[in-house]
C-alpha cells in the first residue's frame, strides 16, 4: 500500500498515477485527550485501519497525481533521526572537500552517531525547498527515510523490522557551514518526504535499493543502499538504543557521494527503487534571513 497526503491534508491510496480518496478513514482515529500521546495517531492506528484503507480505495473516486500537492505522507513525528556520513564514498568527498567540510574535521558515523532534525523542517514533495541564506551554499543530500510504526525502546536487532510502517524518499538539505549539523539540517523545509508511505510489504529489500538524483537532469547521485556502514537494521536499534521511538518518527539512513549545491529555480529529480519519483522544486522564502558570519 501506497499512502499519500496531499492539498488540504486529505489521506489518499496512490495506485498508479492516481491517487484513491480515503479521507473519511480518519474518522476512525481513535480519539485522545491532552496531554496527547507523542508520535502520528494515523502511523500509530495504521494496523488496524489498513483493511478499511484499503476497502475504501476501491470504491473511491480517483484524482490524477499530477493535479494534487503532495505534502509529507508522515504528518507528526515526534523527531527526525538522521545519520551522518554512512556510506563511504561520501566520507571520502566530504573529507577532500573543503565547500562540505569549511575546514572542520569529518569523522565516521561511528564516531558521530547519530543527530536530531527539527520536526518543523518537514514538507512534502509538492511544498519545495526555501533557499535560506542567499550567501550560503544550499547542498541536496538524498537518503532512504524509514517510517517507524510501532513504538518502541532498546528494540532488539532481530525485532526492529517489526516496528517499521514504511519507506519514503527523503531529501536531508544541508546549508554548508560551521555550525552543528542539526541546526544547518533544520531550516524550514530542509526535510523532504514523499512521494508516498510505501507499506514493508511492497518493499523486496531495503538494504539493496538503487537510487538516483538529478538536478534540472544533470546526474549528481547514485548508488544503492546496499553501500550503507550502517545498515537499516542497525540504525534503527542503534537508535532504539537511546531514543524511545514513537510511531511516525522518521530515519534518514545517510546519502551518498555527489552532493551539490541547489539554487532557486532548480528541480531536484529523485528516484528510488520500488519506491518512485519525486520532483522538488527550489524557491525562494517568503523572507529572507540576514547574513550569517
Amino acid at each position: 500500500m501506497r499512502l499519500v497526503r496531499y492539498d488540504d491534508n486529505r489521506l489518499g491510496v496512490l495506485r498508479g498515477q492516481k491517487i484513491h480518496d480515503v479521507n473519511n478513514v480518519l474518522d476512525r482515529i481513535p480519539a485522545s485527550k491532552w496531554p496527547h500521546p507523542p508520535g502520528d495517531a494515523l502511523i500509530a492506528a495504521l494496523p488496524e485501519l489498513r483493511a478499511d484503507i484499503e476497502e475504501m480505495a476501491d470504491q473511491a473516486p480517483t484524482i490524477p497525481l499530477g493535479e494534487v500537492t503532495l505534502l509529507s505522507p508522515v504528518a507528526s513525528p515526534s523527531k527526525i533521526i538522521a545519520a551522518p556520513v554512512n556510506y563511504m564514498l561520501h566520507l571520502e568527498e566530504a573529507r577532500g572537500d573543503a565547500a562540505i567540510n569549511y575546514g572542520m574535521p569529518v569523522k565516521t558515523i561511528d564516531e558521530l552517531g547519530l543527530f536530531l532534525k527539527s520536526p518543523s523542517s518537514l514538507v512534502g514533495a509538492g511544498e519545495g525547498v526555501e533557499r535560506h541564506f542567499p550567501d550560503r551554499r544550499i547542498d541536496h543530500e538524498i537518503e532512504l527515510a524509514v517510517i517507524i510504526g510501532r513504538g518502541g525502546y532498546q528494540i532488539p536487532a532481530e525485532r526492529v523490522f517489526d516496528h517499521v510502517a514504511g519507506y519514503c524518499i527523503g531529501l536531508d538539505m544541508s546549508v554548508r557551514g560551521t555550525e552543528d549539523r542539526s541546526w544547518r539540517k533544520s531550516l524550514n523545509s530542509f526535510t523532504v518526504l514523499g512521494p508516498a508511505l510505501v507499506t514493508p510489504d511492497e518493499i523486496d529489500d531495503p538494504d539493496a535499493l538503487s537510487f538516483r538524483l538529478e538536478v534540472n537532469g544533470e546526474p549528481r547521485q547514485a548508488s544503492n543502499t546496499e553501500h550503507l556502514v550502517f545498515d537499516v537494521a542497525k540504525l534503527i536499534a542503534y537508535a532504539a538504543a537511546t531514543y524511545t521511538l514513537h510511531p511516525g518518527d522518521i530515519i534518514l539512513t545517510g546519502t551518498p557521494e555527489g552532493v551539490g549545491p541547489v539554487v532557486p529555480g532548480d528541480v531536484m529529480h529523485c528516484f528510488i527503487d520500488q519506491l518512485g519519483t519525486m520532483d522538488v522544486s527550489v524557491t525562494e522564502p517568503a523572507v529572507h534571513h540576514a547574513a550569517v558570519a
